[in-house]
């Protein structure tokens, strides 16, 4: 995350009111969610009875999608606009907490499944925590 930091810090003009270490942390899980649930689609389709994962597969494909996409857009400043933030912070959140129910739903018989419901919850928390930094 010291790059994210590093980042922020040499953006040449002021970032208004924003939080930065709570938005250096949703960048970061963001991107830690994104590889997380890709990973997870990854080793769902690797298991003897795959087609019991098909929406735990679907699920993390659109977490990783929508995770990645906050991710970067969160990480541009320029032109800024307040309610388009909110809405991807919102929607990331979201997908996040679906992702995170179903794979919970395998946890006890995928290990992958596990550590994914966990790493959503995380970004699922830094999403509201920034949302509520937002205010």
């Amino acid at each position: 995350m010291t790059h994210i930091k590093e980042m922020l810090e040499t953006y040449p003009k002021d970032l208004g009111h924003i939080d930065r270490e709570k938005l250096a942390e949703c960048i970061a899980a963001c991107f830690d969610c994104a590889q997380t649930c890709t990973a997870c689609a990854d080793a769902c389709l690797s298991e003897d009875k795959v087609a019991d994962l098909s929406k735990c597969i679907r699920s993390n494909l659109d977490c990783a999608d929508i995770c990645e996409t906050s991710g970067r857009i969160l990480s541009r400043h320029t032109g800024y606009d307040a309610n388009v933030t909110r809405s991807i912070l919102e929607a990331c959140r979201t997908v996040c907490r679906s992702c995170g129910d179903n794979c919970e739903e395998h946890s006890g018989m995928h290990e992958h499944c596990r550590v994914c419901a966990e790493m959503c919850r995380r970004c699922e928390k830094a999403c509201d925590e920034l949302i509520s930094s937002l205010g």
